[in-house]
């Protein structure tokens, strides 16, 4: 058996895992819970993410990764081992070469926690590739050519806005406003508003059903279980889509902002290829109602949501093992 290619996409809310010929194998929750008591995992991925809010005082559900970040070194390791050995199946001769992405805020020492925890959780060779730019390698945009392109990844814990041209990013930013902080304006909104007090959970459903940036042609509402935070007890109220609108504009308009200030830095020329290109949103945060159209109105450039924004990142970390081997053939070539 030939050694196999692994791109990881190490999200703060979900892993995804490609293998190369066999596209996503895995995608999971990135939540461990652990036993406090022995510091023995119990449960990691998708039967963790179950647990959150839900557990006895000694068992706790955490996200080892805060918005992109390694936040707790020992149990990421132990959590990209788990989901490298359930991707791989089969156990194979060589050891992977694995390519994670990261964001491209991450500093040098935050890279390299991400590459020791890969190295230990069995990698043969590790590459770090920066989040935009797999981003456009999954959205299927040509970036070795001299042309600008401008990408804007929205995932858990962050946001990455980039404009990338001759396979490397020109000008990006990395906020720390993403899909986690739509779910905390949801909970602080209703909290304000309603005095109701309801789970991140609860939030999240509420932003993919009824959240939006930008006017919806028409209102949506849902029923929302929380608890009233004057008398103490459970209760149920109907909300609507124009609120949540109201509740999402502040990270939504920081969000357009750093958009903003990316073109602002972007070279002339490039600036012209985004204008005429237009602008490609990826990640799980680009799927909020209405926030292409914001995007839109306030830069006057088309903007558009990549065909499975939730999955473009980890494909393009997959192929960037491809990329940097058929970069590396040409350069032996010349």
């Amino acid at each position: 058996m030939l050694s196999m290619d692994i791109g990881i996409d190490l999200g703060t809310a979900s892993i995804l895992v490609y293998i190369k010929g066999k596209g996503i194998v895995l995608k999971e929750p990135s939540v461990v819970a652990f036993d406090r008591d022995t510091n023995e995992i119990k449960e990691i991925g998708e039967e963790a993410r179950k647990m959150i809010g839900r557990t006895p005082g000694n068992i706790v559900a955490i996200r080892p990764l805060r918005q992109g970040v390694i936040s707790d070194y020992a149990i990421t390791e132990k959590m990209l081992k788990y989901f490298i050995k359930k991707a791989m199946g089969k156990k194979t001769l060589r050891k992977p070469r694995i390519s994670v992405c990261i964001p491209s805020g991450a500093t040098e020492v935050e890279k390299k926690a991400v590459e020791d925890a890969t190295y230990q959780a069995g990698a043969r060779e590790v590459s770090i590739i920066e989040e935009p730019v797999a981003a456009a390698i999954g959205a299927g945009i040509d970036i070795s050519k001299a042309c600008g392109n401008m990408i804007v990844d929205i995932g858990g814990g962050t946001s990455d806005i980039a404009v990338i041209s001759l396979g490397g990013t020109v000008v990006s930013t990395s906020v720390k406003v993403a899909g986690d902080d739509f779910d905390e304006a949801i909970v602080r909104f209703m909290r304000k508003k309603h005095n109701l007090l309801i789970g991140e959970r609860t939030a999240e459903e509420i932003k993919i059903n009824i959240g939006c940036a930008y006017p919806r042609p028409e209102m949506l509402t849902m029923d929302v279980r929380g608890r009233n935070l004057v008398t103490g007890l459970p209760k149920t109220m109907t909300i609507t889509s124009d609120e949540m609108m109201e509740a999402l504009k502040e990270p939504a308009m920081k969000i357009v902002e750093s958009v903003h200030n990316v073109l602002e830095r972007t070279p002339p020329e490039l600036a012209a290829d985004v204008y005429e290109r237009g602008i490609v949103m990826t990640g799980g945060g680009s799927l909020l109602g209405g926030l292409d159209e914001l995007i839109e109105e306030k830069t006057g450039i088309n903007t558009m949501i990549a065909e499975e924004p939730m999955n473009v990142v980890a494909i393009g970390t997959g192929k960037f093992i491809e990329f940097i081997h058929a970069a590396k053939n040409d350069l032996d070539k010349k």
